[in-house]
């Protein structure tokens, strides 16, 4: 029997020693206006808090509920609501409305609800952050607060300053684009993908700019999403960049390619002993295009272009070569039976003709003059 009694003393404490569970809630909130706010805006928040059984009293009686708003010049109206019937409160000004749990404390078996409207300004602020336009909580005895009660909803507050600023960089940076477009036309490269990239830039800017100050957040969207295209179109520019560069270094080879042909096509001069040379510096240009390629695969536009320079240069060294031995083989006779050692020049065979008839002609002529004079 002692046992007994020492077990529902036990149990007394404990049941004592629980924190009644709330079982509040807050339903239907409304911010007029909704969506962004600039500083100064009026603003109306409405909601209703539920307050239902929680053990024998539909709140805790030790308990507080706070609600808080960071609108500047707040005022607190609200009533108690129980069976249906409105009491409404003294109105409260500040940024805190606090109730204590001896108000709200009822019987269970009463249905009790609070309907609350705060109405404030929006705050200034230095930069567009989310600001909390109802926070509501409840704080136990010891002022700690309930965690699992806690019920808050935010607003943008944009500052507008910040929000001009960001129109009128996003507006320079399609400007520096819009230059970059135009420089790269001149040099005839492919600018198609880069253009539609800045309209559809310059179309989020201007939608950004003419929308109102409750849809800022949209407008900072869209300043986001024209960088965006900003971005991509400035990469589009440099890949026709580094195609145009490759397609460049790809002329000096198509034309080594063509000498290299008429070398091959003519049987005095397919063996001729500079066509390896020539045909070797080719080859190099066109590992480089092969290099340059692949690096416009990789993105690597800057080092494709390096690499498109040196094939072109390599290229136009190979070109160069060859078209100075063509003129250098056509420039002469072909030597008959002896391919291998070119042609020789035309004017040092005039040359040649000329002393030989004038050498010819002198020996004549003193033979006649003897024969002359022998009578």
């Amino acid at each position: 029997m002692k046992g007994l009694t020492k077990w529902i003393i036990i149990a007394v404490f404990l049941i004592c020693c629980i924190h009644a569970v709330s079982a509040f809630g807050v339903e239907t909130i409304t911010v007029d206006p909704s969506g962004s706010l600039t500083p100064g805006t009026p603003v109306i928040v409405t909601f209703k808090v539920d307050l239902s059984e929680s053990g024998t009293e539909t709140f805790p009686s030790t308990d507080e509920l706070d609600m808080s708003t960071d609108l500047d010049k707040p005022i607190w109206t609200y009533s108690l609501v129980l069976d249906g019937v409105d009491t409404p409160q003294p109105s409260e000004s500040g940024r805190m409305l606090a109730v204590s749990g001896w108000i709200l404390a009822y019987p269970s078996t009463i249905d009790e609800s609070m309907k609350v409207t705060v109405q404030g300004n929006a705050p200034t602020t230095d930069t567009t952050t989310n600001k909390t336009m109802i926070k509501i909580q409840e704080v136990d005895s010891h002022n700690n607060i309930i965690t699992s009660t806690v019920v808050e909803r935010t607003a943008v507050v944009v500052n507008v300053a910040e929000v001009q600023s960001k129109v009128t960089e996003k507006e320079s940076n399609l400007q520096t684009f819009r230059s970059h477009i135009d420089e790269k036309s001149a040099l005839g490269i492919d600018t198609a993908d880069a253009e539609a990239k800045y309209s559809d830039a310059q179309q989020k800017i201007t939608a950004a700019k003419n929308l109102p100050s409750t849809q800022y957040a949209q407008a900072y969207s869209n300043l986001d999403a024209a960088q965006k295209s900003i971005d991509d179109g400035e990469t589009a520019l440099d890949r026709a960049w580094a195609d145009n560069e490759v397609a460049n270094a790809q002329i000096p080879i198509n034309n080594v390619d063509a000498v290299i042909a008429w070398f091959k096509g003519n049987k005095s001069t397919s063996d001729d002993a500079q066509l390896a040379t020539i045909m070797t510096k080719r080859e190099v240009a066109v590992s480089y295009i092969s290099t340059a390629t692949d690096d416009i695969s990789n993105g690597d536009y800057a080092q494709a272009r390096a690499k498109a320079q040196e094939a072109f240069d390599k290229g136009n060294e190979s070109y160069t070569d060859a078209l100075a031995r063509k003129k250098v083989l056509e420039s002469g006779w072909q030597l008959p039976g002896l391919p291998n050692f070119g042609k020789i020049p035309v004017i040092p065979i005039i040359v040649v003709v000329v002393v030989i008839l004038v050498i010819v002609g002198v020996v004549i002529y003193r033979k006649r003059s003897r024969w002359d004079e022998l009578g």
